[in-house]
């Protein structure tokens, strides 16, 4: 296959480096990868890495022979710049060429994506591939990173379409879960996008503390639980407020309920309801394999 790739951080970055060598590795047919980046550097060092085999700044310096036999193009951009970066290069591609995405909201970008594209005859078809590390860039990018996650794929009436967006991230590893854009933003919600306001309100919380002894202490006691449960809330900002502004309704209804239970388990400890309390735990350590293997 011939693929794009628009954006080279890590996302992009390990998505092309696991398309080139697969067909190294397991002697399949040979992809080809092309790459966009706002920043020369980046560019240079993705063609250095084997994480594309040409990129540019510009779609315009990619050979038009190269871009006439493009199958997919994937936008690795941030949420925000995925609409308008499809806008830009889909009239320099052509007709049947399918661009799929990797943001964290659907709803949002998949039926205004898909009209883009209909204007071009070319389709769209929304996924999020559920992988990533704390680290950012193309410095960061990394073979197998996708082996064994979830990504998931929305659907679409182009079923031709559909199938080729689910062989690529399959063709990396990944477990593919087909589901509506919105089934898909209230469940990112749950487990991905409010536990990052969480965390960040703990991390905020011990701050709070206005004994300048205490916190010190609590800094220096810090352990593994501590970094397990604030880690997402010390990630990129600009992600997280991404996630919270184009995933809004989603973001608040599972935050909300949040706050329901920790309100229930205050009360629990206000009241001295010790028992009702180790039932309540009781009940998430039974709980918690589902959502973590």
């Amino acid at each position: 296959m011939n693929i794009g790739i628009v954006g080279l951080g890590l996302i992009g970055g390990s998505l092309g480096l696991d398309l080139l060598a697969s067909t190294q590795d397991h002697n399949q047919a040979q992809n080809y990868v092309w790459g966009l980046s706002r920043n020369p550097e980046t560019c240079k060092q993705a063609e250095a890495i084997a994480a594309v085999n040409i990129a540019d700044i510009d779609i315009e310096n990619i050979p038009d022979r190269i871009l006439a036999q493009t199958d997919i193009v994937v936008i690795c951009t941030p949420i925000a710049s995925i609409l308008s970066t499809i806008a830009l290069i889909a009239p320099k591609l052509p007709a049947n060429v399918i661009f799929t995405d990797v943001g964290s909201v659907k709803a949002a970008i998949v039926e205004p994506a898909s009209k883009i594209c209909q204007q071009f005859n070319q389709q769209f078809v929304g996924s999020h591939p559920m992988a990533g590390t704390a680290f950012q860039g193309i410095s960061a990018a990394e073979r197998n990173l996708f082996q064994n996650r979830p990504c998931v794929v929305t659907p679409s009436d182009d079923l031709d379409a559909v199938a080729k967006v689910r062989s690529l991230w399959q063709s990396v590893g990944m477990n593919i879960h087909e589901c509506s854009p919105e089934e898909h933003d209230r469940a990112v919600a749950m487990i991905s996008h409010a536990p990052v306001m969480i965390s960040a309100s703990l991390i905020a919380s011990c701050q709070q503390e206005d004994d300048d002894r205490v916190l010190k202490l609590a800094q220096n006691l810090a352990s593994s639980g501590f970094r397990d449960t604030s880690r997402v809330g010390g990630g990129n900002p600009e992600l997280g407020r991404l996630m919270a502004e184009y995933n809004q309704s989603a973001v608040l209804r599972s935050l909300q309920n949040y706050q329901q239970s920790l309100q229930a388990v205050i009360g629990l400890i206000e009241n001295k309801q010790w028992e009702e309390l180790e039932a309540f735990l009781a009940n998430t350590q039974r709980d918690r394999p589902f959502y973590v293997d």
